[in-house]
């Protein structure tokens, strides 16, 4: 069978990557790379010796699937093109900046039998994969996303930027519908939000906090995950997961710190996390997450696998942004009348659009029009 042909879609810093690693997908092919910039797409294609085009047009009927790491703000608009023209597509995150366009490019992919992939990498982190197997009822999951400011993504804020991570790992861990949201944040350094926390509530009650920031002077990646009868830790950065699972005696409530004696106190103070409540770490597949994502890609496009991160679930990992945003446009802080979230912050237009309104006033217009 012939190797897939694809293409990478934006050179910037994450598609530069994507197309070095492509060469060790074994069943797939660079064909070409596109970016607007004449010096980006020169420098990238010099180095993997492949050509590059300004735009995505003239490899159409050249490539069964691209990749598209462009800005945000186009992903849409090159995807929808691409699917059209029968093109598989691995979509960078978010998938859109609405739920609205979101909707258009999985039923167009359903329609053309297209696959649709989007590239929440962390869910090919072997630490959360290795970590996922241990906490089968999630009650609690707190998470922390930040780090320097990049100068990167500024098309979007924090919640589109970093937190939707976060959002697809939970909502990969949580299998109860979304209940409720609570929200804030706040702009530092441009029009967008920097900063943001927010709450999660689920039908079965796990509870969700998650913290993103751009503009932290610490890099963490980590989340903790506390389920019925263990408690998982992930490092997302060092690809490490460490697991806490009580012994039996502590589960049955056999451990009364009240009624030991002095002895026992202190052989429990010092023995802690090996007798009663156990420290383990997990082994880790050394596996390069990104790498990962592409075979997985390859695979389904080639009929070779289910689609791992579909475009309906980069979809409702865009709905529960969407939803984070609108709390966090509703948030008053003091001295405030206009619900502000923070210094020159305004809600964005261009970002935010309520429950859905893009979509909902496309569809009235498509049934007008008919």
């Amino acid at each position: 069978m012939t190797r897939t042909r694809l293409a990478v879609i934006g050179v910037g810093h994450l598609g530069r990557i994507h197309a070095r690693l492509l060469a060790q997908v074994a069943e797939a092919e660079l064909v070409g790379i596109v970016d607007p910039s004449p010096e980006a797409r020169a420098e990238v294609a010099g180095q993997l010796g492949v050509p590059a085009y300004p735009d995505h047009a003239p490899l159409l009927g050249q490539i069964d699937a691209a990749i598209v790491a462009a800005p945000s703000r186009l992903h849409y608009s090159v995807a929808q093109d691409l699917l059209a023209h029968g093109v598989h597509v691995l979509v960078e995150k978010p998938l859109t900046l609405n739920v609205g366009d979101a909707d258009d490019l999985v039923h167009l992919a359903a329609a053309q039998g297209l696959v649709l992939q989007v590239g929440h990498v962390e869910r090919f982190n072997p630490a959360l994969v290795a970590a996922s197997g241990q906490v089968q009822a999630p009650k609690y999951i707190d998470a922390v996303r930040a780090g320097p400011y990049s100068c990167r993504s500024t098309d979007t804020g924090v919640v589109l930027d970093l937190m939707i991570h976060d959002i697809d790992a939970v909502l990969s861990l949580v299998h109860d519908p979304l209940v409720a949201v609570e929200a804030l944040g706040a702009a530092v350094l441009g029009p967008n939000e920097d900063w943001a926390q927010a709450r999660l509530t689920f039908a079965g009650g796990c509870v969700a906090n998650l913290w993103a920031s751009r503009v932290a002077w610490e890099t963490q990646r980590s989340m903790q995950v506390v389920g019925c009868d263990c408690v998982a830790r992930i490092d997302f950065a060092a690809r490490k997961a460490t697991v806490m699972r009580p012994s039996e005696a502590v589960l049955t409530g056999q451990i009364d710190p009240a009624a030991l004696s002095p002895a026992e106190r202190a052989h429990l103070k010092d023995h802690l996390f090996e007798e009663y409540l156990p420290v383990v770490e997990l082994p880790i597949a050394e596996t390069n997450p990104l790498l990962e994502e592409q075979r997985a890609f390859v695979a389904a496009v080639r009929g070779q696998a289910a689609v791992r991160v579909s475009g309906a679930e980069g979809r409702r990992a865009l709905d529960v942004a969407e939803r984070v945003l609108a709390r966090i446009a509703a948030h008053r802080w003091d001295g405030t009348s206009d619900g502000a979230v923070g210094p020159h912050f305004a809600t964005r237009d261009a970002v935010l659009r309520g429950p859905h309104w893009r979509h909902s006033a496309r569809v009235v217009g498509r049934r007008l029009a008919g």
